[in-house]
């Protein structure tokens, strides 16, 4: 029988260790705050356990021999305690904490043009259909899970307009920015951030040109502004492949992509699912 040389014993432990930092780093960085994404340990189990928070179903992953429950806190989580509901393969249901943490987001004054922020009763309307139709795709949750929560920044170019930050339109305080704004020429390739299927495409009043993308397990994406949509509802796409084009439809101030991420119905920061 061969017998690995004391060198070999080691070199077998470095190559197991870095293969496990590896599968790691494919989580999203974790930040426990409003906007941010907590990672609660589950423990080690045959089958992976069931969980949820605020009554939402979460994206459990295997990360090494145990579970992992990633956890999408949006801006409007309330700080202090809150607890993850798991339910284990037997039944047995347990609550685990999740301390959420206040986090300063920056504020930015934008002039745009009057209709986009005072709505005519018309567009008033449209926008109130279009927010309950945008409501039910962020309520997707199909399996399997994603093969890894890492992505791809989706176009490149300076980030001109960051997540969360408090913004005031015409000198009136609307919703925190909800996505990552990236600048780019008109008409440069919009990229898919990670493999997924395409749930919606459309226009927007306030998103313009718009695709969702399923990633799998209440993991969604979400790219706006573009000047020209290349995919259709039920295309799968590979990471990398083109979905449309950077544009400035929709209310914008010049050609730039909005992405968004979604986990489990809640809007969180991009860039913790970027490589560091």
């Amino acid at each position: 029988m061969n017998r690995l040389s004391p060198v070999g014993r080691v070199l077998l432990c470095l190559l197991a260790c870095v293969a496990l930092t590896a599968r790691a780093t494919e989580l999203p960085a974790q930040r426990l705050a409003p906007g941010g994404v907590a990672r609660v340990a589950l423990g080690e189990s045959a089958k992976a356990p069931r969980a949820s928070f605020n009554g939402v179903p979460v994206l459990v992953v295997q990360d090494g021999a145990q579970w992992v429950a990633v956890v999408g806190l949006g801006l409007s989580q309330a700080t202090g305690a809150a607890s993850l509901v798991v339910r284990r393969e037997d039944g047995a249901e347990t609550r685990l904490p999740i301390q959420v943490k206040p986090h300063a987001y920056a504020e930015q004054r934008l002039k745009v043009a009057p209709g986009h922020v005072d709505l005519s009763p018309a567009d008033l309307a449209r926008h109130e259909r279009e927010r309950v139709h945008l409501a039910q795709v962020m309520t997707t949750f199909t399996e399997p899970v994603p093969t890894s929560l890492r992505m791809q920044q989706p176009v490149a170019g300076a980030r001109s307009s960051s997540f969360g930050l408090r913004r005031v339109f015409n000198g009136q305080s609307r919703n925190p920015h909800s996505g990552m704004d990236i600048a780019a020429a008109q008409g440069t390739a919009v990229l898919a951030a990670a493999a997924g299927r395409v749930i919606d495409t459309g226009d927007y009043f306030f998103n313009g040109n718009t695709v969702w993308l399923d990633h799998g397990a209440g993991l969604l994406t979400l790219y706006c502004h573009l000047s020209a949509i290349t995919v259709q509802p039920g295309d799968q796409l590979q990471a990398g492949a083109v979905l449309g084009r950077v544009g400035a439809t929709g209310r914008a101030t010049g050609p730039h992509l909005h992405w968004s991420v979604s986990l489990n119905r809640a809007m969180v920061d991009p860039a913790l699912f970027l490589a560091p």
